[in-house]
């Protein structure tokens, strides 16, 4: 299992590759939960990084405007990123994910990027497609991955909150069974590491746990080796 760490700027992505962060994630929290950054800052971070960790980008909480989505997508390929995160905060049904999702995807053709279907745990609230029903959307457009994420990040609410372990279980065996990647994120500790390993995602995504000062605080390579650590400790045992 790798470990994913959202960062803000250049300095925090140097103190979780420090700490061994398999992927960098370029994303700006003030602008969401998967809120899209500066194209300047993620290339500044990809180049910084390369070959030594993989990179991938936030496209935004998007609404559902294909258009806008692939031209984000466009934007963050020719970044140098690895990934692209597609949230689908305005898609509402499984039609409306295929076609946002579909031209993502054609949107990065030719670059080495997989694009990656982001839906949200507390999808109830706000209005937006149920995440476990995307992996069939994914495949039929084309995406490499899906994942599920909180929107809502104030107070922190946990992914196990939203999702019993039966049904996220049934989500990634989908998935697998489509041959696509699963990450997992949500106010996810090191004390969770086990709990989304033994569901077997492929990627945890972290920023609250890996930082000093919470989710606006600063990323600590000590605190994302301590993840590291417990995805090591797993592996062996």
């Amino acid at each position: 299992m790798k470990l994913l760490v959202s960062v803000r700027d250049l300095d925090e992505a140097l103190s979780a590759l420090r700490g061994g962060a398999h992927i960098i994630d370029v994303k700006n929290p003030e602008e969401g939960s998967l809120g899209a950054h500066h194209p300047n800052v993620i290339r500044s971070i990809s180049l910084a990084v390369s070959g030594r960790a993989e990179v991938s980008a936030t496209l935004g909480d998007l609404p559902n405007l294909p258009g806008t989505a692939s031209l984000a997508a466009l934007g963050a390929a020719a970044s140098g990123v690895q990934y692209v995160k597609a949230g689908l905060f305005g898609v509402k049904t499984l039609r409306e994910a295929e076609n946002m999702l579909r031209a993502v995807c054609t949107a990065v053709e030719g670059y080495n990027v997989k694009v990656i279907a982001a839906g949200y745990a507390d999808h109830e609230k706000f209005g937006c497609i149920n995440p476990l029903k995307l992996p069939k959307a994914a495949y039929n457009a084309g995406a490499a991955g899906v994942m599920i994420d909180v929107k809502e990040k104030n107070p922190p609410r946990k992914l196990f909150e939203y999702f019993s372990d039966s049904e996220l279980f049934s989500y990634v065996k989908e998935a697998h069974s489509l041959n696509l990647i699963v990450a997992l994120a949500g106010s996810l500790e090191v004390s969770d590491v086990n709990r989304v390993y033994s569901i077997g995602a492929d990627i945890i995504g972290v920023r609250r746990g890996a930082c000093i000062g919470g989710r606006s605080g600063k990323v600590d390579e000590g605190a994302v080796m301590k993840y590291i650590e417990e995805i090591e400790r797993i592996a062996a045992s």
